[in-house]
């Protein structure tokens, strides 16, 4: 891991470069692109939900172009295999040796496109490299380069073929969220700058590499969380816990999540401290998605993100300091 060498300020310019280069691409959608933004510097993984034609995939391509990172794709189908995802043992005939094939996961962003529609055995050939930043194939372990970020997108309306991401799975994103259609003036300036470059694709310049990248994320390690703010923290989990129509509440893992996205919210905004807007700002796409509700209510159409707002309003926010 890097060195921290850069300051809260450097953190926050640089932040702030980015996402207007990426903003270039994508028209109208600064908070989304926020909160993406944090799930990288927090050394995370980031869940896209939301229908298809919302730049999902250009997003994570503006990203890795203006990071200067190694992008790749997989698009996941019922018929996808683990071996497709981290790679294989080839044999080498002229050599007459096995020689390791390296799969699309060997990259600093990967795009896992539609995620849901795997099986969960291709589905869990992702957890490993998830959690461990590493890949064990025929029992050798093949270290990930980092940084290693899995932006990965599922359609929130079509079920149909496909396979839902067990809990443990869902609980290794630190955040989920979802785009959103433009505004009206949005969606001209979309094609507004079509036809002014006169081609689809767009070039991005690149703001930052990969070494810069982890400088920014181990800095985020100066951002001070003060004993009141941390035990809001932990009181916003415990309400989720708490909660009659929760089956499951967010783990510590959860709590974890919500730091290190806080945290980068100070940053993107040059503290070196937290505050309880930044704890509320990243509340729900830390949490929501980490709930298990009682079945009964998915027919009354309340969603995690309703749990996590209703924590909010129930738990005290302590005083400025």
């Amino acid at each position: 891991m890097a060195a921290a060498t850069l300051s809260i300020e450097e953190v926050g310019e640089l932040s702030t470069r980015v996402l207007d280069e990426v903003e270039r691409a994508i028209v109208g959608k600064r908070d989304a692109l926020e909160l993406i933004l944090l799930g990288i510097l927090g050394d995370g993984h980031v869940l896209l939900e939301d229908y298809p034609g919302l730049a999902k995939t250009l997003i994570a391509r503006s990203f890795a172009q203006a990071t200067t990172l190694a992008f790749s794709r997989i698009q996941f189908t019922p018929d996808l295999m683990p071996s497709d995802v981290t790679g294989s043992s080839i044999f080498n005939q002229q050599t007459t040796e096995f020689e390791f094939r390296p799969g699309p996961i060997f990259a600093n962003i990967l795009l896992a496109d539609e995620i849901n529609r795997a099986p969960p055995k291709t589905q869990a050939a992702l957890l490993e490299a998830m959690q461990e930043r590493q890949v064990t194939i025929e029992g050798v372990t093949h270290p990930l380069e980092r940084p290693f970020l899995v932006l990965a997108t599922q359609n929130p309306i079509e079920y149909e073929g496909t396979y839902p991401l067990p809990e443990a799975q869902l609980d290794r994103f630190l955040i989920r969220l979802g785009v959103g259609y433009p505004e009206r003036a949005d969606e001209w300036q979309v094609l507004v700058r079509r036809m002014e470059r006169e081609v689809d694709e767009i070039e991005l310049t690149p703001v930052v590499d990969g070494e810069t990248l982890l400088q920014m994320q181990s800095a985020l390690e100066q951002v001070h969380v003060s004993e009141q703010v941390g035990f809001y923290m932990v009181d916003l989990v415990a309400a989720t816990r708490a909660s009659s129509r929760v089956q499951v509440g967010a783990s510590p893992r959860g709590t974890l999540a919500l730091m290190r996205l806080s945290r980068g919210c100070a940053a993107l905004q040059g503290r070196d401290f937290v505050i309880p807007d930044d704890v509320k700002a990243v509340a729900v796409p830390a949490l929501a998605h980490r709930l298990t509700l009682r079945p009964e209510l998915w027919v009354q159409r309340v969603s995690g993100d309703d749990l996590v707002r209703e924590a909010l309003d129930s738990v005290p926010t302590p005083p400025a300091e």
